[in-house]
């Protein structure tokens, strides 16, 4: 029995894609802990892994705290990076204090737990990078110039890569910040490689693609059965930003259009379901709404998947082989919804929406649906789950 550590923040988008790796590698019989805050225990414990608790210093997270997590990020890039130098500050006291007595055989990290790496370079551990998302090509850096430029060059860039270089010094580490924390030795990447940007200049001695290591539940594959039932519509913001009172409104007038189709609204805990209506004041019989719902089987059974393109809802459209139409709403969405669209399966919502432009773009969506379904089935064939946790026990010390 090895010993496993993950490192992570406690940010759904950064934990929920590993879960089932963790889980799986507990079920083969390794003792994993997992470095995060306590707002996430019950879902890494329901793992079997054992959480190490550290303090985070990010934003307020969760449904309650949508407003003020978006709030904190709304600045660009450089203070949403700034936010990230902080937590790391905060961080890597915390989990050398947590480990030092109990040094794992195998660090996995999320790009937001990177900081792990200076206790794998303190202790000598390897170390395995768990990307949610694309990862860096050769001539990257040559391609991000302008951008780096910008960060060197701007005080707050300066002020920001200076804290975080001094962190590295502190203990022993005298490397530029960014080089350090961006260039994994090893990388698991839960993405279809038709998704990864410029990928025949990825090393693919460096980064392996497995596809979203996820362990997907009976039904929950695409059923193929859009004719022998109503035509699908889900709509879902996840927990954080429910508050969407005009997408439920267009939701609803479209349902009055199309009464042979069946509408799906999952609006979460804080929105009153009664007020949830057309406007006209009324809802049609073919809308349902609940505060939540079992997103990944239900995706089986709709044809267009409207999200905000968090992580969790993206990987498991791609996995169901659903067509998405885009409504990001902060932070790491944006990317996401642009590497859908990339990828042939999205649409985005559109600006002025009204029951028209909904029905408009639900159409765009469906064309897609055979896009959908051919990269659901190249997910399939990368090995998914058990291919992700062969590469992870891979990367253990002889």
């Amino acid at each position: 029995m090895a010993h496993i550590a993950m490192f992570s923040i406690p940010a759904p988008g950064h934990v929920f894609p590993s879960l089932d790796l963790i889980e799986e590698l507990v079920r083969r019989g390794h003792r994993v802990t997992y470095a995060n805050d306590p707002l996430m225990r019950t879902a890494i414990e329901a793992t079997g892994a054992e959480l190490k608790p550290y303090r985070s210093s990010l934003p307020a997270l969760g449904e309650a705290a949508g407003r003020e997590q978006q709030e904190a990020f709304a600045g660009d890039v450089i203070d949403q990076l700034q936010i990230f130098a902080d937590e790391y500050d905060a961080q890597l006291p915390q989990w050398f204090d947590l480990y030092e007595d109990d040094r794992p055989d195998l660090i996995l990290y999320d790009i937001a737990g990177a900081m792990s790496l200076v206790l794998a370079r303190t202790w000598g551990i390897p170390t395995l990078q768990i990307s949610p998302t694309y990862v860096a090509w050769e001539g990257y850096d040559d391609d991000m110039a302008d951008f780096h430029t910008m960060l060197r060059t701007d005080p707050r860039g300066v002020a920001m890569l200076r804290q975080q270089d001094a962190l590295l010094a502190g203990h022993g580490i005298e490397e530029d910040s960014l080089a350090f924390l961006g260039h994994p030795e090893r990388s698991l990447v839960l993405i279809a490689p038709s998704m990864q940007p410029n990928i025949e200049r990825v090393n693919r001695e460096t980064y392996t693609f497995t596809g979203p290591a996820r362990r997907v539940p009976v039904g929950a594959a695409p059923s193929g059965d859009g004719d022998r039932r109503p035509t699908t519509l889900l709509v879902s913001f996840g927990s954080a930003f429910t508050d969407q009172p005009d997408t439920y409104r267009a939701a609803c007038d479209l349902a009055a259009e199309r009464p042979d189709w069946r509408v799906i609204l999952q609006v979460g805990g804080r929105t009153d379901r009664d007020a949830v209506v057309g406007s006209d004041g009324r809802r049609a019989a073919n809308v349902e709404v609940y505060p939540w719902v079992r997103q990944f089987e239900l995706l089986a059974e709709t044809d267009v998947f409207l999200t905000h393109a968090g992580m969790g809802g993206s990987t498991e459209a791609l996995l169901t082989g659903t067509p998405v139409i885009t409504a990001p709403q902060a932070v790491d969405q944006f990317q996401n919804a642009d590497l859908l669209a990339a990828a042939g399966i999205a649409v985005p919502v559109p600006g002025d929406l009204t029951a028209r432009t909904l029905g408009e773009a639900c159409d765009a969506a469906l064309a897609l649906t055979g896009r959908a379904r051919e990269l659901a089935e190249e997910l399939a064939a990368l090995g998914g789950l058990d291919r992700a946790a062969d590469v992870v026990l891979a990367r253990l010390p002889a």
